[in-house]
């Protein structure tokens, strides 16, 4: 967790409206008034505009002249886009980072996929999940490649939020083990392969027409 303290303005006012957008607390069309934002925050409107534009480049929300900000929506195909890119990211990381991965990293790991299975909505098993996604690629040492991938897990969250708050039965992730089980054999091809399709899998979900926001 952020230290409130050390954590600069924008970044806490972006992160805050993050979850709000991720969560379904503002939905998509929404807008975000700089005014209302500054003033809960006792702010002033440079760390607001400063927040939107981190906002802005995680796909949340987007701006148009005369319209100002408001929250984005999503299609199918972004979905499906999000999902393919973190499959050939997430496998670029992994290959850096398995080299670098401990027994008390994997142990760590296996840990987040038992919180997982035993999460009682999908905001908990989210958050373990991607725990267990950065637990096993953050060695890789490469930042930027780890900050992008952090913001299409992000999108990635938000649609699961979207689409299946409702009808949530915590799965029990066997492709976690087995991407552990291949990791620890140090058979790393396999540990890719797993991973890739694993990632994929939110792109081949069924798709329900509430999930998701307009583009328009």
């Amino acid at each position: 967790m952020s230290n409130a303290k050390s954590e600069p303005l924008a970044a806490r006012i972006s992160r805050e409206l993050a979850n709000r957008i991720i969560s379904g607390q503002i939905e998509a069309g929404a807008p975000l008034r700089q005014d209302h934002i500054a003033e809960e925050f006792g702010a002033s409107h440079v760390p607001v505009r400063e927040a939107f534009r981190r906002l802005e480049a995680q796909g949340l929300v987007e701006s148009a002249p005369h319209r100002g900000v408001r929250v984005a929506g999503f299609s199918l195909e972004e979905v499906r886009e999000v999902a393919e890119m973190r499959a050939a990211l997430e496998v670029l990381a992994l290959r850096n980072a398995a080299p670098h991965l401990t027994k008390a990293i994997l142990d760590e790991a296996e840990e987040a996929t038992r919180a997982g299975d035993h999460a009682g909505d999908v905001q908990a098993w989210e958050e373990a999940n991607r725990k267990f996604h950065r637990l096993i690629i953050t060695p890789c040492g490469m930042p930027r490649l780890l900050r992008t991938i952090d913001d299409l897990h992000t999108a990635s969250a938000r649609f699961l939020f979207s689409g299946w708050r409702a009808e949530w039965e915590t799965p029990t992730d066997r492709d976690h083990r087995a991407i552990l089980a291949a990791l620890r054999a140090g058979d790393i091809e396999a540990a890719t392969a797993l991973l890739a399709r694993h990632v994929q899998w939110i792109g081949k979900m069924p798709k329900r027409p509430s999930a998701l926001g307009s583009r328009s």
